[in-house]
C-alpha cells in the first residue's frame, strides 16, 4: 500500500528531520533486536516530538520534578517512541541501551517500565491500563492543587498527557476510566488518540466499528478530529485541549500505522515485527534519509532535541523560585509539602490505632482503623467500587471527592472494579499519597490486571477485600470467595493478610501502612468473628512476622500444630482446648500473612513450625492451593473443594466442615486415634 500523503508542514525542513530521526531510530532498534513493535513509533512520531519539545513541562535532568506535565504511553507496545523521546531530550538513557532495545540487562524493555527506565510516569503495555492509569494521576494533581495552592502561589499546576491507540479503547477498563474522568471533570487529562484503523488481525471494522468520539462526548469530554501527521494541527488540538479547563480532552488523530513503509503501512505487519532489510532501506528513502549506518543522529536535530534540558532546568528554577515564596509565606504548608514528597509519615501516626474486646466482623474493625489513621495522616485517601457501606472505606467528615470539591477524601469510583484499580495506581504513583480501595474479594477478579502492575511497580496501594469467603452466606457462590485467596498469593511483591480478629485488624493496616516496597490486600470478614482475649494468647502485634504461635502447647514440644487464618483461627483454638484435654500437645498458629512469613529469618520460621513435627492442619475456608508449603504429606488441609452455597453462614461453615468437631475429629486421624461417635474426616 502507498504511504500517505506527505505532512502540511513538510516545508519545515529541521521539523521533519527531527521527526524523521525519531521514526528511524525506533526502526532501526527493532531491526537490531528482530523483535518488537515498529509501527506505532512510526506513526505517531510527530505527536511525539511535538509533545516532548513545545508541550511537555518536564526536566529530563531530574525526571522526579515534582510540578513536571506527566506523559503516559498507554499504548506500550510503542515503547521504542517513548525511549527514542527520552534519549533524544537527554534523559539518562544512553544510545547504547537503544541499540539494546528488548535485551537482558537493559534500560530499554519490550514495554515501558516505572522505575527501570528514567522518565517512564508508568508501567503499560496491557491495553487499557495506561490511560485508566493516567485517570488516577490526572484526579491526584487536582487533590494537590486544592490542598497546597493559595492565591498567587500555584504550587501544584501540571498536566498528565495519553497516547492511546485502537486497543486502548476497546478494552473495558478504559471505558470504566474514562467515564468517571469526564464525571469528575479533570480537565487537566489530555488524551492523543492514534485512530490507525488497524488490530494485529486486520482492519478495525471487524470488531470495532463504533462512534469513539460519540462515544466520549457523550462521557463529557472535549472531543477533537484531526489529520495526526499534521503538526500544525496537532499544535492548534493541544492549544484548545489546555484551553478546556472543565473536560478532560479527547484528540482524535487519523494516523497511519508504520507510516511510511511502501509495503507494510495501514497493515498489520506493521505493527509486531521488524520490518526487514529491504523495507526498512525503502521506507528511509521514501523519507529521504540519506544515512546509510543504522542508529544515526544527525547533529541538528539533536540540537533541537536537547533544548529540552535547558528549557527544563529554567522551568523547575522558575518553579524552585516559587516554592521557596511560598515557603515564606505558608511555613506550615510548606513543611507538609516536603514530608508529602519524601513520602516521610509523620511522628506518631499510629498513635490512635484501636484496639478491641468485643466480638465483631474484621470488616467493621478495619473502618476504625482507617478513621484513626486518616486523623493524623492526610494523603490517606480512598473509597470503594459502590461498595461504601459494606467494605466500611468512609473516612468519617470528610466529604466526597467530586468535580465541586477537590479536597473531598472519600473516593466513589461506580460500579468500576478495574477502573479503581488503575486509578489508585495513578495515585500511588504520585508521590506521597496512600491510596486504598474497597470491594468484595470475589470482585478482585474484575481488578487482578491492575493490581499486578500495582506489583510490578512495587506501589503502596492498599486493597480493603471484604465478604472474604463462604462466611458471607446467604448471597450464594457467585460472590462467595473460594480461589481468590490463591491467586493473590501468587502475585510477586502483592503482600495478602488475612486478620483473624479486630485487634489483628490493626496491625494489618499499621504492616500495610509501613509496607513500600509492594501492594497490600487486607482479606476481610462479612460475619462477626470473636476478639480474643490477649491476655492469654500471643500479642496482636506479632502479625508483623506473618505467622506466630498464637497458643502454645502444654508440653516441650507439640504433638500437633494447627493453623488458622482469618475467621477460621477460632476454630483451631476451639479444637485445641478440647484436645488437650485428651492429653495431645496442641500448637496454634495465627497465619495471617505467606508473603509476610517467609520474609522472617529460617530460625524464626523453624521456631513456629518445627520441621520435626509433620503432623499439622491448615484451616481456611477457601481453595488448599499453596498450603502444601507448610503442611505435609503427614498433615492435613481443611479447605473448600468446590464452590459454596446459598445459606446463613453457620449452616455453610457447618456443613462445609469448618467446625470444632471437624478440627478435632481430623486431628484424631492424624495422631491414629479413633472416636466412632465422632464425624469422620473430610
Amino acid at each position: 500500500m502507498a504511504p500517505s500523503p506527505a505532512p502540511s508542514m513538510a516545508g519545515d525542513a529541521l521539523d521533519q528531520l527531527c521527526i524523521t530521526t525519531l521514526r528511524t531510530l525506533a526502526i532501526d532498534a527493532v531491526e537490531q533486536a528482530q523483535s518488537g513493535h515498529p509501527g506505532a513509533p512510526m506513526e505517531n512520531a510527530p505527536f511525539g516530538y511535538l509533545l516532548y519539545t513545545r508541550y511537555l513541562r518536564h526536566n529530563p535532568h531530574n525526571p522526579h520534578w515534582p510540578n513536571r506535565d506527566r506523559f503516559v504511553l498507554s499504548a506500550g507496545h510503542g515503547c521504542m517512541l517513548l525511549y527514542g523521546l527520552l534519549h533524544l531530550t537527554g534523559y539518562d538513557l544512553p544510545l547504547d541501551d537503544i541499540k539494546r532495545f528488548r535485551q537482558w540487562g537493559s534500560k530499554t524493555p519490550g514495554h515501558p517500565e516505572y522505575g527501570h527506565t528514567p522518565g517512564v510516569e508508568t508501567t503499560t503495555g496491557p491495553l487499557g491500563q495506561g490511560i485508566a492509569t493516567a485517570v488516577g494521576m490526572a484526579l491526584a494533581e487536582t487533590k494537590l492543587a486544592a490542598y497546597f495552592n493559595r492565591p498567587g502561589h500555584p504550587l501544584v499546576d501540571y498536566y498528565t498527557y495519553v497516547l492511546c491507540s485502537d486497543g486502548d479503547l476497546m478494552e473495558g477498563v478504559a471505558s470504566e476510566a474514562c467515564s468517571l474522568a469526564g464525571t469528575l471533570k479533570l480537565g487537566k487529562l489530555i488524551v492523543f488518540y492514534a485512530d490507525n484503523r488497524i488490530t494485529i488481525d486486520g482492519s478495525t471494522d471487524l470488531a470495532f466499528r463504533e462512534q469513539v468520539a460519540t462515544r466520549f462526548l457523550a462521557y463529557d469530554w472535549h472531543v477533537q478530529s484531526i489529520e495526526g501527521n499534521d503538526l500544525k494541527q496537532i499544535a492548534q488540538a493541544l492549544d484548545a485541549a489546555q484551553a478546556e479547563t472543565t473536560r478532560p480532552s479527547l484528540i482524535v488523530a487519523r494516523t497511519h500505522l508504520g507510516y511510511g513503509s511502501p509495503n507494510k503501512q495501514d497493515t498489520a505487519k506493521a505493527h509486531g515485527e521488524p520490518l526487514g532489510a529491504e523495507e526498512t532501506k525503502l521506507t528511509k528513502q521514501v523519507y529521504g534519509w540519506p544515512y546509510e549506518a543504522p542508529f544515526t543522529i544527525p547533529d541538528e536535530a539533536l540540537e533541537v532535541y536537547r533544548r529540552c534540558v535547558s528549557r527544563g532546568q529554567r522551568l523547575e528554577a522558575e518553579w524552585q523560585s516559587r516554592l521557596a515564596a511560598y515557603e515564606t509565606a505558608f511555613p506550615e504548608l510548606a513543611a507538609t509539602w516536603h514530608a508529602f514528597q519524601s513520602q516521610a509519615l509523620p511522628d506518631g501516626w499510629d498513635t490512635d490505632l484501636p484496639t478491641f474486646t468485643e466480638a465483631m466482623a474484621t470488616r467493621q474493625a478495619s473502618g476504625a482503623a482507617i478513621n484513626a489513621l486518616a486523623e493524623r495522616l492526610p494523603f490517606l485517601v480512598g473509597g470503594s467500587a459502590d461498595l461504601t457501606p459494606s467494605n466500611n472505606t468512609a473516612i468519617k467528615g470528610a466529604t466526597a471527592y467530586s468535580a465541586a470539591d477537590r479536597a473531598g477524601r472519600n473516593l466513589h469510583f461506580g460500579v468500576r472494579e478495574h477502573a479503581m484499580g488503575a486509578i489508585l495506581n495513578g495515585l500511588a504513583l504520585t508521590r506521597g499519597f496512600i491510596p486504598y480501595g474497597g470491594t468484595f474479594l470475589i470482585f478482585s477478579d474484575y481488578m487482578k490486571a491492575a493490581i499486578r502492575l500495582a506489583a510490578l511497580m512495587r506501589l503502596r496501594v492498599i486493597y480493603v477485600f471484604t465478604h472474604d469467603s463462604i462466611g458471607l452466606g446467604e448471597d450464594g457462590p457467585t460472590h462467595q470467595a473460594v480461589e481468590q485467596l490463591a491467586g493473590l498469593r501468587a502475585i510477586p511483591n502483592l503482600t495478602v493478610i488475612r486478620p483473624a480478629d479486630a485487634n489483628e485488624v490493626t496491625e494489618a493496616w499499621r504492616a500495610a501502612i509501613h509496607n513500600t516496597t509492594g501492594p497490600t490486600a487486607i482479606i476481610l470478614t462479612r460475619q462477626k468473628v470473636p476478639t480474643f482475649d490477649r491476655a492469654s494468647h500471643a500479642p496482636a502485634s506479632e502479625l508483623a512476622y506473618g505467622a506466630y504461635i498464637f497458643s502454645k502447647e502444654q508440653a516441650s514440644s507439640p504433638d500437633l500444630i494447627l493453623i488458622g487464618s482469618g475467621s477460621e483461627l477460632q476454630w483451631a483454638v476451639a479444637a485445641q482446648a478440647q484436645l488437650q484435654a485428651e492429653g495431645v500437645a496442641v500448637r496454634v498458629v495465627s497465619m495471617p500473612s505467606w508473603e509476610l512469613f517467609e520474609q522472617q529469618p529460617a530460625d524464626y520460621r523453624d521456631s513456629v513450625l518445627p520441621p520435626a513435627v509433620k503432623q499439622r492442619i491448615a484451616i481456611e475456608a477457601a481453595a488448599p492451593l499453596g498450603w502444601r508449603t507448610y503442611i505435609t504429606d503427614e498433615g492435613a488441609i481443611i479447605a473448600m473443594k468446590g464452590f459454596g452455597a446459598s445459606a446463613p453462614f453457620t449452616v455453610l461453615m457447618r456443613e462445609f466442615g469448618f467446625t470444632t468437631e471437624h478440627v478435632v475429629a481430623t486431628a484424631r486421624a492424624l495422631l491414629g486415634r479413633t472416636h466412632d461417635h465422632l464425624p469422620a474426616t473430610g
